[in-house]
């Protein structure tokens, strides 16, 4: 386990005594051991590093500094090194020992899985910003964890539809061996067929492939005018390059279905222009979002990625609804998380849903081309608005079990 302060200057420790807005009559937070302590449990050093690692720990460091008044915060993290076990081994010692209450970010659903149960158990919060299966919010939805940040439903209906209006409908799937990437397949296939297309073909490749190349050439014999990549950054950034050394990218229209800021700007406008991106946040969209941005940039030295934006809104909204009911006892906290809205910078009027899906607006993204772009990490044009209620699984649909039929 490796504490944020050995990574970032103002991993938090904050003893603020401003009073809170909303305490016990007492005058004082029922604090369970005297603080509320958030573990950021993440890719640290390994290839999604820079789509989540030190960022998720800047943007949780940086929730707590805005709303921690009145609160003893601390912020901590870890590197799970991909490996749910290792996960697990963390978190449970994060409960049992450590005296976290919380869990944020979460990268990766096989460790997001391993971890839920226990976070269950000991009557944790989760706030996954990095985990993405659609699993989260149905089949293993759970009452203690949010899925904020994006899903694998949603961003495969997103992208289904606005690259089937474009002419894409041959698509053939590059897809990672885990549970995010099976499950971005399956969505995005079913939602491909409901808008009049085809699926032509699937390859199933394990993490952290270097030689994507007989996947490629079997896509375009397969006749595909799309390939989807179903993956986390690293496979991405490495499908995304072969793909333009086979100049398939002429041929066909290359769709990464979780790309994020970070792959693009890895990458260059010269291999990823025009691909589209569905996604919760772009931090050149709005004054708001660039405000955020500047402050995470002079923190991090990058510009935020989605699951940056998702970890310090999810951490903010905890942090006000341990305030507000003066307690950090996690049931209580969660009703308060689910009684208020989410306004801020990356939500506009956000929701929990009994499925614990967190509802907000996405995106269609467009990755400029090269010379249109006015900086380092000016790198798309945001298309359309997509509707938060329109993009996710209706409730009448849903498998998970905390909704009512």
């Amino acid at each position: 386990m490796v504490r944020s302060s050995l990574y970032l200057s103002a991993a938090v420790c904050l003893a603020l005594t401003a009073p809170a807005a909303a305490q016990t009559a007492g005058g004082t937070p029922k604090l369970s051991d005297g603080k509320v302590k958030i573990g950021v449990l993440t890719d640290i050093a390994g290839p999604t590093s820079m789509a989540n690692g030190k960022g998720s720990v800047a943007a949780a460091q940086m929730a707590a500094e805005d709303f921690g008044a009145g609160l003893n915060v601390e912020v901590i993290s870890a590197d799970h090194s991909g490996k749910p076990d290792i996960g697990s081994q963390i978190a449970g010692r994060w409960f049992d020992v450590e005296g976290v209450d919380a869990v944020a970010d979460m990268q990766g659903s096989p460790i997001g899985f391993a971890v839920q149960n226990m976070a269950a158990q000991k009557s944790k919060i989760m706030l996954l910003s990095g985990s993405t299966s659609s699993d989260f919010s149905g089949k293993a939805c759970s009452p203690l964890t949010v899925q904020w940040t994006v899903d694998t439903y949603n961003l495969a209906k997103g992208a289904a539809k606005s690259v089937i209006d474009a002419g894409g409908t041959k698509w053939y799937f590059l897809t990672v061996d885990q549970a995010y990437g099976n499950a971005l397949t399956r969505d995005t296939s079913e939602q491909v067929k409901l808008n009049g297309g085809q699926v032509v073909g699937n390859s199933v490749f394990p993490p952290n492939t270097s030689d994507f190349a007989s996947f490629l050439l079997t896509a375009s014999s397969a006749g595909a005018n799309v390939i989807a990549i179903a993956a986390s950054s690293g496979d991405t950034v490495t499908a995304l390059k072969q793909a333009d050394e086979f100049g398939l990218s002429a041929k066909a229209k290359i769709v990464p279905l979780q790309s994020v800021l970070t792959d693009v700007h890895a990458v260059g406008l010269k291999i990823a222009h025009d691909a589209y991106e569905v996604s919760p946040f772009y931090w050149d969209r709005t004054p708001e979002t660039r405000a955020w941005a500047e402050k995470f940039f002079a923190k991090a030295k990058q510009m935020p990625t989605s699951f940056h934006a998702g970890v310090y809104s999810s951490v903010a909204h905890y942090l006000k609804a341990v305030k507000a009911t003066g307690t950090d006892d996690a049931p209580t906290v969660m009703k308060q998380m689910e009684k208020e809205r989410v306004h801020d910078f990356f939500a506009a009027d956000g929701y929990i849903r009994a499925d614990r899906k967190m509802i907000h607006d996405m995106y269609l993204l467009q990755v400029k081309k090269p010379g249109e772009n006015k900086g380092a990490w000016d790198l798309y044009n945001v298309v359309q608005t997509l509707p938060g209620e329109s993009l996710n699984r209706p409730l009448s649909e849903s498998p998970c079990p905390l909704v009512k039929k």
